[in-house]
């Protein structure tokens, strides 16, 4: 299955990706100057908006609100974790972990689903290392593409720290049939396609003097 019944299973869509999300990211510093979170911010398509909050009007007015969607907010993001949070974080060029979320919620504006949560790292880590986030699904099962406007935001950094985030590319004709080719059932890429997706990530950099 794929990231919970309720949350990233299998919608309706037939071909590689299945879901496709507008991504924000900010990046969260402390009083020393660490970076310690990420806040990202992924707003749905509408066909999978509509399918996965089915049934969840629990009073039948009409109106999805904070608390009618919480359930399925717990769901994606607890499932989150089995595929690294889609967030590949690296200080000089090693990679590091995440905390386990306790702040995420979900909002239905316009009929489509946007889902925030803070992403805790294992540790502070220093921008001064130089600091590379990718935001990306390697098995192509969700498109990540990052907004127009302010993709990616620091919060709280140190005067001089700068970012620079390069959207992600796309596959060429030939990958994209092939990987249209993919069924839905079929969470894992085979190893013989991931070359087809190595030119999917949404990679911030961010640098502090």
């Amino acid at each position: 299955m794929a990231l919970g019944v309720l949350a990233f299973g299998a919608t309706p869509t037939l071909a590689h990706p299945h879901i496709f999300v507008d991504a924000r990211v900010e990046i969260v510093f402390d009083a020393k100057g660490e970076i310690t979170a990420l806040r990202h911010v992924w707003r749905f398509d509408d066909a999978f908006s509509a399918f996965a909050t089915q049934g969840l009007d629990a009073n039948g007015d009409g109106i999805l609100t904070r608390d009618e969607l919480q359930p399925l907010a717990k769901v994606n993001v607890e499932s989150l974790k089995d595929y690294d949070y889609f967030s590949f974080l690296r200080v000089a060029g090693k990679r590091v972990g995440f905390k386990i979320p306790t702040e995420y919620w979900l909002e239905m504006t316009d009929g489509l689903l946007t889902l925030f949560y803070t992403l805790p790292l294992m540790q502070p880590v220093d921008p001064k290392q130089g600091v590379v986030i990718d935001v990306f699904d390697p098995i192509y099962f969700v498109d990540f593409t990052l907004v127009e406007k302010e993709p990616a935001l620091l919060v709280g950094a140190p005067t001089g720290c700068t970012l620079d985030a390069k959207p992600k590319g796309e596959p060429d004709a030939a990958s994209a049939a092939i990987l249209s080719q993919v069924p839905v059932t079929e969470r894992d890429l085979p190893v013989e396609l991931r070359s087809l997706t190595k030119d999917l990530a949404n990679r911030i950099t961010v640098k502090c003097p």
